[in-house]
């Protein structure tokens, strides 16, 4: 490896050693901070909760705010204290599973499982906890930095999943992996490039969502299910949660099919409000403007 990947992986398994509770305590002085000096993270955070969130007056917001702030600082921390550990003792840090008995069936049926895994909690431990449940596939876009793709799969380890790249090779072999009985994730709030969603509502927003995920369900008939890992409270560790996907996410017409899939979603990040990564840019401009701006 080059010398300053080594020396991030050096880094990461430094964090490793350190408590869950350490972590998370540095990881919510980074988010209190990053609000402190007003940074643009902070800023397209606070217009995703004035859009989900209207009703709430200023003090309101401005709490919820500083408590997903927090949460942020704790997710990019705690990340690299996953990958600083080693995957089986990171699963150590699973203290519940609710609807595994959904997943165990889902694999049991043998038509193939869809792992709809949002932008919430700390998806890292997901992955580890549903690869040694079972070999997945995940669909990815490959990091800017070539080198940093290796140091992924040297820290995932033993329980690394298949990862393939978001590109018309990689989405056949979500199929072929599907036809097989096998399982796939996908991220399923990923905005997708222009021309290639369908808007629906999310939130009471609209928004460009991702067709993929119901192409992939509708197609193979394979079970979707929502997964998070979800982080609990004074850094005791981790529930995972597997939820059903709802009714109409394999419709024939796309428009249902994307109100069914923001729908699973908002589902997950109701249980976990604050966990959900509200810095990201999940809603496209109007005619005049981005929300952003």
């Amino acid at each position: 490896m080059r010398f300053d990947i080594t020396l991030l992986y050096l880094v990461l398994r430094l964090l490793g050693k350190l408590p869950l509770h350490t972590l998370h305590g540095l990881g919510a002085a980074i988010g209190r901070f990053s609000l402190w000096r007003h940074s643009r993270t902070a800023h397209i955070t606070s217009v995703n909760l004035r859009i989900v969130r209207r009703g709430l007056d200023e003090a309101a917001h401005a709490a919820l705010l500083r408590s997903v702030m927090e949460e942020s600082g704790k997710s990019a921390i705690e990340i690299a204290g996953i990958w600083g550990r080693d995957a089986e003792r990171a699963l150590d840090l699973v203290r519940d599973v609710r609807g595994e008995a959904l997943f165990d069936a889902a694999l049991a049926a043998g038509k193939g499982v869809i792992i709809a895994a949002p932008h919430l909690g700390c998806w890292e431990l997901l992955n580890y906890w549903l690869c040694r449940k079972t070999p997945m596939a995940i669909l990815y876009r490959p990091p800017r930095i070539a080198a940093v793709e290796g140091l992924l799969r040297k820290v995932r380890g033993a329980l690394a999943p298949e990862q393939v790249r978001a590109e018309g090779a990689g989405v056949r072999t979500l199929y072929k992996r599907l036809a097989a009985g096998g399982t796939v994730g996908i991220l399923p709030d990923q905005k997708p490039r222009a021309g290639e969603g369908e808007v629906a509502p999310f939130f009471g927003q609209q928004a460009l969502t991702m067709v993929l995920l119901p192409r992939l369900a509708a197609r193979t008939g394979a079970t979707v299910l929502f997964a998070f890992a979800e982080r609990l409270p004074r850094g005791e560790g981790f529930r995972i949660h597997l939820l059903p996907a709802p009714a109409g996410l394999d419709d024939a017409d796309l428009a249902v099919a994307c109100r069914a899939l923001n729908r699973g979603v908002e589902q997950c990040v109701e249980l976990a409000f604050t966990q959900y990564q509200w810095h990201y840019k999940r809603y496209s401009a109007d005619a005049w403007r981005s929300p952003y701006d």
